[in-house]
């Protein structure tokens, strides 16, 4: 089925969806459009999974057709197992988010639900592009739609946060675009396998590394460029918040492995220490920030940043275990863990945004000391709460805690003091998010608002409950995730280790 052409339908069928919910309007039939468009879109992914050969890195359900000649710019699709299980991951959270926003959203339904159907699309474009240049007209656009999401349907202060969320973003991809077109003066040709093959000088190789640590940076988003973030997640409505946290930060983490180690290898090796300073410093700092929080979606938000910095971290690890032991062995451990840190991120981070879109929804303030008590009156809501919550702790036997462990037990193989600033996130994580689980869940009923809660409802446990089998599926049995990349993030080191120095 969609023989020779999966890529396109998945990148094509949300965004046509998109803009037939918006020819539709406002009636009642735009909210089961959206779904059905959503779910189809999800159900037509899983042939990725079904489909899949994991032995071997080479791309698969490629697609590859002439756009412009002149320049030698293709529609190029094609996916690996790196990509593949983040198509998978977007495609099942815009399902969560249509569901989320069935009886929320009042104002403006059709539109809204639109904007995510076409930002499904670009994103699945993002993650499938093999021409830089595709990459990056996909890369650019998914702002339009969160920016649209954020601008309408956000808080009080949202247009601040939008055009900080925007500047920052498009500050950031304006590098990146100057060195693609460096390369393919070097190269001559867009397509990503091509430019992984280019000889440079040291000079050009870390300018091109900095300007894809500026973009892909911003996206992730790591310290010191991450203040949009928590202004962007408070601002959003609940269903951009999730598509925020559980998708597009994965982007930045995609970037490097596409892009970073494998174009400029030599780069990455000398400012390796860079970038583990700015995740550990995210990890560890960060993760302070969140723990005086008073908000609880800046306080998540500022956990995503923190949880996110092991995703860098688990990539750029390679380096020094390779100086400290001679062999790239304990690395792929590492690399692993950072990509099943950003498939588990996705579903904890979601699920978090949505517990406080459903307290947010029924009390109109994400105040901390507005809440209290909330087990008396919501016991099965907060049984869902208090489960994300330790997977955003690392529980073992949950899947926060399979990302995790790994980088840590990779970072000993490098250096004892990295893992061992690594591991305060088994502490500081604790403290910030049981300190909001005590101050919200637990404890006698704060006020009257609270005492007047009711539980979650039928679609609302079915949402909740979905993303808790996955977070207790990947957490007890994360083997089939990880043979699915494994071969890919074998390719990547080979090519992170192959020096592409002019002689």
């Amino acid at each position: 089925m969609f023989d020779g052409y999966l890529l396109s339908v998945l990148v094509w069928l949300p965004i046509l969806g998109g803009m037939l919910t918006l020819l539709i309007g406002d009636r009642f039939a735009t909210r089961p459009v959206a779904l059905i468009i959503s779910v189809v879109t999800f159900a037509i992914s899983l042939l990725l999974w079904t489909g899949f050969n994991a032995k071997g890195y080479q791309l698969q359900f490629v697609e590859l057709i002439p756009w412009i000649e002149n320049f030698k710019i293709n529609y190029h699709l094609g996916v690996d197992g790196i990509s593949m299980p983040l198509i998978l991951l977007n495609t099942f959270t815009t399902v969560l988010i249509v569901l989320a926003g069935w009886e929320v959203i009042k104002h403006k339904p059709s539109q809204y639900m639109a904007a995510f159907l076409i930002m499904e699309g670009i994103i699945n474009g993002v993650f499938a592009a093999q021409d830089a240049i595709l990459f990056y007209v996909f890369f650019e656009a998914m702002l339009i739609p969160m920016f649209i999401v954020i601008g309408i349907w956000g808080g009080d202060n949202r247009i601040y946060a939008t055009i900080k969320f925007f500047l920052y973003t498009f500050f950031g991809s304006v590098f990146m675009l100057v060195s693609l077109i460096y390369m393919y003066t070097q190269a001559n040709s867009f397509a990503i396998a091509d430019l992984h093959t280019v000889k440079l000088g040291m000079t050009p190789q870390i300018l091109i590394f900095l300007s894809f640590l500026i973009a892909f940076g911003v996206k992730v988003p790591m310290w010191p460029v991450h203040t949009w973030l928590p202004d962007a997640h408070v601002q959003a409505p609940t269903g951009g918040s999730v598509i925020l946290a559980a998708v597009m930060l994965k982007i930045g983490g995609y970037g490097f492995l596409r892009f970073s180690l494998p174009m400029v290898p030599d780069a990455s090796s000398e400012l390796a220490w860079l970038v583990i300073f700015m995740s550990l410093t995210a990890v560890v700092y960060i993760g302070f920030i969140a723990l005086v929080q008073s908000d609880m979606k800046k306080l998540v938000a500022y956990s995503s940043i923190a949880h996110m910095g092991f995703v860098t971290l688990g990539f750029f690890l390679l380096f020094p275990i390779i100086k400290a032991t001679g062999s790239s062995e304990g690395a792929l451990l590492g690399m692993q863990g950072g990509m099943v840190q950003m498939i588990s991120h996705g579903f904890i981070s979601g699920a978090m945004f949505l517990c406080i879109g459903v307290l947010y929804d029924r009390m109109h303030t994400r105040e901390i000391t507005a809440y209290g008590g909330i087990s008396n009156r919501m016991p099965w809501f907060a049984a869902f709460f208090v489960l994300f919550a330790m997977a955003n702790t690392g529980l073992p036997g949950t899947s926060g805690f399979v990302g995790e462990f790994m980088v840590i037990l990779a970072s000993f193989k490098a250096n004892f003091w990295i893992a061992f600033l690594g591991a305060t996130t088994l502490i500081v994580g604790a403290a910030y998010t049981l300190w909001l689980v005590k101050r919200v869940i637990f404890g006698a009923v704060a006020n009257d608002q609270v005492a007047k809660l009711n539980d979650i409802n039928k679609r609302e446990t079915l949402i909740l409950s979905i993303l808790a089998i996955f977070v207790l599926a990947v957490g007890l049995w994360p083997e089939p995730l990880i043979n699915v990349m494994n071969d890919s993030l074998v390719h990547v080191i080979d090519q992170a280790t192959t020096s592409k120095l002019v002689n």
